[in-house]
């Protein structure tokens, strides 16, 4: 257990899980820190978790409603990372407790990501690269033909900060957009309440929702089915938000043509079913892996609770309520 001697911020810091190098430090810093995972039992005393007011945390972490229990004197959690739902918000909301995430700092590099993704499923550039190294390419036009992207309908499911970031870099593709989610948004893009609906209308259907029960294998065989033999499914969201079974069964068939996944259920680690096909590309849930968008993400769950400390609120509070957009 390490602890800082020296007046802190503000409160006592309880870091579930270590965070990175620049949080870690500044926390160690900014705040008298208890690293739960450096206690040399495994356990905090009951004098440790009575004093402990604020805790930080991961999205990979998450912390519990037992967790939350056992901290009685717990104020605020900042968490790093985009997701939430491995956080318990109702126990956490029940108590009045702070909870924070680090949004908006990774909008651009996933929403890259999910360009990347569509463009290496349609155009095929996973299998075209082990084509060229395999030493197959020994005449000009062997190669099969493939999905052309530009001009062609994208489909949008949740159209939160991250949605929206991937809805804007359709224009430089005069791609048409639709969405679907809870409500409508005041946007341009166009509303489709119905899932299934949206899934028979577009080209491209991308996942970028949060997980949680709200939106458990929200794409289910029947939206598969309605995006149809030529449709490519691209997922930057939660892996749970897919009905993987139905998304293998979906490949056997044909009933889609392909798929990018940066998340999957089960992950880490994706399923031979998947690994083995030319036409899904696999990313190991990396969307915000960039140097620039991990340091500002470390940052923020330090400034969170840095400004909670000092006026009793956080920068990027979650909003709490279903996880459908």
């Amino acid at each position: 257990m390490v602890c800082v001697d020296r007046p802190a911020a503000g409160g006592r810091v309880l870091q579930l899980a270590p965070i990175g190098p620049l949080a870690d430090r500044l926390l160690a810093e900014q705040f008298d820190t208890v690293r739960a995972w450096e206690s040399g039992n495994g356990a905090l005393t009951q004098s440790d978790l009575a004093s402990i007011t604020m805790v930080s945390t991961t999205v990979r972490h998450g912390c519990g409603s037992a967790q939350i229990a056992a901290l009685p004197a717990l104020r605020a959690i900042s968490s790093w990372g985009a997701g939430y739902d491995t956080i318990a918000i109702d126990a956490a909301a029940a108590r009045g407790i702070a909870v924070a995430n680090t949004p908006d700092v990774l909008n651009d590099c996933v929403a890259d990501l999910a360009w990347g993704l569509l463009i290496a499923t349609a155009r095929r550039i996973g299998a075209a690269d082990r084509y060229v190294r395999a030493g197959q390419w020994t005449k000009l036009g062997g190669f099969p033909l493939t999905t052309k992207v530009s001009g062609k309908r994208l489909g949008i499911i949740g159209l939160g900060r991250i949605g929206a970031a991937i809805a804007r870099r359709a224009n430089g593709f005069s791609m048409e957009v639709r969405y679907h989610g809870r409500t409508p948004k005041p946007t341009s893009y166009g509303f489709e309440p119905s899932l299934t609906a949206l899934a028979a209308w577009a080209d491209f259907l991308v996942v970028a929702c949060g997980g949680g029960p709200d939106t458990y294998h929200l794409v289910s065989a029947d939206v598969l089915q309605a995006l149809g033999p030529g449709g490519i499914l691209i997922n930057i969201g939660r892996g749970s938000v897919v009905d993987q079974a139905a998304l293998i069964a979906a490949l056997d068939k044909g009933r889609i043509a392909g798929g990018g996944f940066d998340v999957l259920e089960g992950e880490p680690g994706a399923p031979l079913a998947l690994r083995e096909r030319d036409n899904v590309v696999l990313t190991p849930h990396y969307g915000s892996a960039t140097t620039e968008t991990r340091a500002a993400m470390e940052q923020l769950v330090v400034d969170n609770l840095l400004h909670f400390a000092r006026h009793g609120e956080m920068l990027t509070p979650v909003r709490i309520g279903p996880r459908t957009a």
